[in-house]
């Protein structure tokens, strides 16, 4: 592993950091989710895609480093898609999801939601999470549109569905103490969105377990499709998206409940919503990278798990696939 502040030599397309840890996974996704990157300029951009395509034809000037180089495919996998070449929308890309996403965690967690409200909150968020995955998706093969609306109505019912059930559910428990049914209240989003989210995966990917996935050998040759790599893909990203909310829409509720009791808070009430803010924008922070790298993006699986007719294809023992984000 590099230690802090020395560069590697630098390779084009492949991370700075090493995947086969944790470590050095969240260091990666912490660099791909930075949100200063919303602010670079379009000349900024054009620079590092310039000095990318002079290194990859061999034309740098001198005295270009490492760590220059690092910065300027930082950059532009920040904001430029891979597989189409054009930049993402600012709101969707990856190291916008916590500046544009976390206004509407704020929302979901608000006290005392109304059956209306909750339905609002619950239909933005799976709309920015569904355009967010659109607009990161794979786009080696073409998505049809009609998958991309299944997936979304899905997520968008499943998500309005679970809340508004529960909420309804919460009202009538009668037996239950006005504090006890807010904390109850504050955590129903969890649930909700978690069930979203696994919606959402499995109805915008389902294609991906009947066609199968391309999987890689040690060059990068594609070996096959593989259905098995496809499975495996869909459940570490569906296993994903449960972790990703639950520090989310879990920690928030608990730690204001407490501070909500405090002298302080009950004296100065206008800064409950502020306080409650930090404490949202605080969790999406950290537990963002923290659940994107539990897995490789780029993951890995044994040539003899999957089917016979790939594993008698190639003499790699271990073939490569993209898992998502």
């Amino acid at each position: 592993m590099t230690e802090p502040g020395v560069y590697p030599a630098f390779q084009l397309g492949k991370p700075q950091h090493d995947q086969g840890s944790f470590l050095g996974r969240l260091r990666h996704f912490v660099d791909i989710i930075d949100p200063s990157t919303l602010l670079v300029s379009e000349e900024r951009l054009q620079e590092c895609i310039k000095l990318l395509d002079d290194f990859k034809h061999h034309r740098l000037p001198p005295g270009v480093s490492n760590q220059q180089l690092w910065e300027a495919q930082k950059v532009k996998q920040a904001i430029i898609h891979p597989d189409t070449g054009e930049k993402i929308f600012m709101p969707f890309r990856m190291s916008g999801y916590v500046p544009f996403g976390t206004p509407i965690v704020i929302g979901l967690l608000l006290p005392n939601q109304t059956v209306v409200s909750t339905i609002i909150w619950q239909w933005l968020n799976q709309s920015h999470n569904a355009c967010v995955n659109y607009a990161n998706r794979n786009a080696t093969k073409p998505t049809p549109t009609a998958k991309f609306l299944q997936g979304y109505v899905g997520a968008v019912t499943s998500a309005v569905s679970i809340a508004v059930g529960l909420n309804v559910l919460i009202q009538k428990a009668n037996k239950l103490s006005p504090s006890t049914r807010m904390i109850i209240q504050r955590l129903v989003p969890f649930p909700a969105v978690a069930c979203a989210n696994i919606c959402n995966v499995g109805l915008m990917r389902h294609s991906e377990l009947t066609e199968g996935v391309d999987v890689l050998d040690g060059d990068g040759n594609v070996v096959g499709s593989s259905k098995i790599a496809a499975k495996h893909a869909i459940m570490e990203t569906a296993f994903t998206r449960v972790v990703l909310p639950m520090p989310i829409f879990v920690l928030p509720p608990i730690l204001m409940s407490y501070l909500e009791k405090m002298r302080f808070l009950q004296n100065h009430r206008r800064l409950r919503l502020p306080i409650h803010s930090l404490v949202c924008l605080a969790t999406f922070s950290l537990s963002l990278p923290l659940a994107i790298s539990l897995f490789p993006q780029m993951s890995q699986i044994e040539a003899s798990h999957l089917e016979p007719e790939i594993a008698m294809a190639t003499d790699c023992r271990v073939l490569t696939y993209n898992k998502g984000l």
